[in-house]
């Protein structure tokens, strides 16, 4: 059996492939955007053709994998757990019209949280939505439960939801690879209006079928909690774990000595749970500890009377169950010794934007010509404008268009003046949930400015490609669709475009786009922002731009590190004056139209 060292997300990747998933479509998101990409690496692993593409949010990713199951195929739609909420319309609704061929929805929820506006559980939205949810607690558990989970699907013609969490997604671990199959499916769609268009008359049979459905699961003989006696030393007493929680306390218990002392189950499948298995807690034991993340999913469908967990407050309500939580609720719950454990060191420096990043001059500009304005913004790297006072809200994906309409609708209540309304958005934003509200926004004349973004990529997940640079996943070519005619259509009359690294250009645009939002017969005015990321190799190399020095002109003043805050830049605190790492210096030049005694120069070559 061969075997390969894999992050979580690439096992997942890899798992897909080997059962046969021939649609896989997904919204880039950490902590899930490299199982996307893991398909695309392997594409050529797979035994049938195998359609990859990164949607342009998670309710196409969701319903293009929907269609594609309705033809028979296996396939699945990725998205972190914030993405679910994009993808909750179509989510909700299968849920009562099911699914032909296995369709898997990977959800990867975010515990702490570490790169999301909050930390969900998406096995509390299944409970809601009455789909069943698999909870992996290792890289290699979550590979070997998608076969059967398509199975699980297909037996019961239902969509299933596999939930990694950050620390499976992120973690490695040794991965048994398995040969893939060859389905040889082809795609045959067979209309049923009473099931697939469904009108409100069919749907109290179709949910009395689903409550059916999810009763037959819940006692599933393959899909029980897995079960490791204890040797009696702690009779009536138990402990329930799933997800990463069950593969900390594996390794807790270990370390403490406490292996095989005490019953253990874990539960791969967090709904629906058998009632049985209930009833055997309550008769069984009259103390359990519930281990789970992030809310009391199985504590409130156990009800046990004696339960320590969330609802109990014997562990937090909130953040990761880290392995140092994990030991003290487990010391308290057996009655041992704790030992003390050591505070957490402080935070480190706050992150910024990267050096040379476009973003930064568009932000201060913004703030340049508009000290007093509101500044809307959305989901991103960009988010970062905020340490330069220039990001105000920040809320979720396409939100920033609609907030800035709604802050200018506000204040032209008041009937006095209106401050200026800046929005800021990502070319990728823009097109996952921007152009409705955009659409919004103009038809209710609401005079703001909306800067786009645009750095030709999606760069906070990793780089992945956007509508307007006509590249799919993988590399593959396909039509540019750009942004101008999308913007115009969207009836915006008032449309620019501008490299921020050129700042008197930029800022002129600006405010010439304020006047436009105050003219009699304006309205919304959009402002492109666009160059490269730098993240991309071709960006930098095609920047022919000198490297800067500090002149003896410097008075340490501090404002190109405090306002502008460029990582290449920081005070010497011996001479207090500014300096340059040349290290990290891209020579993009910006600095030098914002030091006020223009003690930042090119250097001289």
């Amino acid at each position: 059996m061969t075997k390969e060292l894999m992050m979580g997300n690439d096992a997942i990747g890899r798992g897909l492939i080997e059962a046969g998933c021939q649609v896989a479509a997904a919204y880039p998101g950490t902590p899930s955007t490299e199982i996307l990409q893991s398909i695309i690496n392997r594409k050529d692993q797979a035994k049938s053709p195998l359609h990859v593409e990164w949607s342009v949010n998670e309710k196409i990713a969701f319903e293009v994998a929907l269609a594609a199951s309705y033809t028979g195929k296996r396939s699945v739609a990725v998205m972190k757990q914030v993405g679910l909420n994009v993808a909750a319309d179509p989510f909700m609704r299968t849920a009562y019209l099911g699914v032909k061929g296995g369709m898997l929805t990977v959800v990867a929820d975010d515990p702490g949280p570490h790169s999301s506006q909050n930390e969900q559980d998406t096995r509390l939205f299944c409970l809601q939505g009455r789909v069943p949810v698999i909870d992996p607690a290792s890289p290699a558990e979550a590979k070997a439960l998608i076969e059967p989970a398509y199975q699980l699907s297909e037996q019961y013609e239902m969509n299933i939801v596999l939930r990694p969490t950050t620390r499976v997604c992120h973690s490695r671990q040794s991965v048994e690879l398995e040969a893939p199959v060859t389905l040889d499916r082809k795609s045959t769609f067979e209309p049923d209006t009473g099931r697939w268009c469904a009108t409100p008359a069919f749907l109290p049979a179709i949910h009395k079928n689903l409550n059916a459905k999810l009763e037959q699961i819940a006692k599933e003989a393959d899909w029980q909690p897995r079960f490791a006696k204890g040797d009696g030393r702690r009779p009536k007493t138990a402990l329930i774990a799933s997800g990463i929680a069950y593969a900390n306390l594996v390794d807790l218990l270990d370390e403490l000595g406490l292996t095989g002392t005490i019953d253990l189950y874990q539960v791969v499948l967090v709904y629906p749970l058998n009632p049985d298995f209930i009833n055997h807690l309550r008769d069984t034991y009259e103390s359990i500890l519930i281990l789970e993340e992030t809310y009391p999913v199985l504590e409130m469908q156990l009800a046990h009377p004696g339960a320590h967990g969330k609802q109990s407050g014997a562990l937090p309500k909130e953040g990761e169950l880290s392995p140092d939580r994990l030991y003290t609720a487990l010391t308290n719950f057996l009655g041992l010794e704790a030992e003390e454990i050591a505070p957490p060191a402080g935070k480190g420096q706050r992150p910024s934007l990267c050096p040379g990043c476009p973003h930064r001059t568009a932000f201060y500009s913004i703030k340049k010509c508009f000290p007093d304005g509101i500044f809307p913004s959305d989901i991103g790297c960009y988010t970062l404008g905020m340490n330069l006072a220039a990001v105000h809200t920040v809320h979720c994906m396409g939100a920033c268009i609609s907030q800035g309409a709604g802050f200018y609708q506000s204040y032209k209540q008041d009937g006095g003046e209106i401050p200026t309304v800046v929005v800021t958005i990502g070319d990728s934003t823009f097109f996952h949930a921007g152009i409705p509200a955009l659409i919004n926004a103009v038809f209710q004349d609401a005079r703001i400015i909306v800067v786009i973004l645009d750095n030709a990529t999606t760069a906070m997940t990793g780089g992945q490609p956007v509508p307007h640079m006509g590249i799919a996943a993988g590399g593959r070519e396909t039509k540019a669709i750009a942004i101008e005619p999308l913007v115009q259509a969207c009836g915006v009359d008032f449309i620019e475009s501008c490299d921020p690294y050129d700042q008197d250009r930029f800022e002129n645009l600006l405010k010439n786009a304020d006047a436009h939002t105050r003219k009699e017969d304006g309205g919304v005015a959009v402002l492109i922002s666009r160059h490269g990321c730098l993240m991309d190799p071709a960006v930098r190399k095609s920047q022919d731009r000198p490297a800067v020095t500090i002149s003896d002109e410097c008075i340490g003043c501090g404002q190109c590190v405090e306002e502008f805050e460029c990582p290449a830049l920081s005070m010497d605190e011996g001479n207090d004056i500014a300096r340059v790492d040349t290290d990290r210096c891209h020579g993009c030049g910006t600095c030098i139209a914002i030091c006020p005694v223009e003690a930042i120069i090119e250097e001289d070559k």
